[in-house]
């Protein structure tokens, strides 16, 4: 993977989200980046820690849920700037928000070993980037979202 990810190019007024924001010391510091092996693919890896428990040994479904979301939203940003034939960093920056989030949980997610996201994007229109998102642990699919993304308000900003 390329060092730098789409987060790394968000605006600071905006970089502060507890699953994806570079300038959150609390956060997950969640990192998508577009697959050099996938060039239509995004990824991104989350190693859990103890304290991510739902059940001994097992992922906490809010901390899956988030990092979708975060994922979903980031993959957006990449695909709207793609679609502008743009590169990340150029003005005007584009960041995105959650409009809607589904996801659904395929088998319990095994706490230890990274996290691996996977997303597809699905629909590029007008402020609307839609992003479907694969959640796995050592190949194994654990849960799948959706994610439907626009441009972040001005009233945001």
């Amino acid at each position: 993977m390329s060092s730098a990810a789409i987060q790394d190019f968000y605006p600071d007024d905006t970089s502060h989200c507890f699953g994806c924001g570079r300038l959150n010391s609390e956060g997950y510091h969640l990192k998508t980046r577009w697959n050099p092996q996938h060039p239509d693919e995004t990824i991104a890896e989350f190693v859990p820690r103890s304290y991510h428990t739902a059940i001994p040994g097992f992922v906490y479904g809010g901390l899956v849920a988030s990092l979708i979301d975060c994922h979903g939203t980031g993959s957006a940003a990449a695909a709207g700037y793609r679609a502008e034939g743009r590169e990340p960093g150029t003005e005007p920056p584009l960041r995105y928000v959650t409009a809607s989030l589904k996801v659904d949980y395929l088998k319990p997610t095994p706490l230890g070993p990274p996290l691996v996201l996977r997303g597809r994007i699905a629909e590029v229109k007008g402020r609307k980037v839609v992003t479907d998102v694969s959640f796995s642990v050592e190949g194994v699919e654990t849960a799948r979202g959706q994610v439907v993304a626009v441009r972040l308000p001005d009233t945001m900003a």
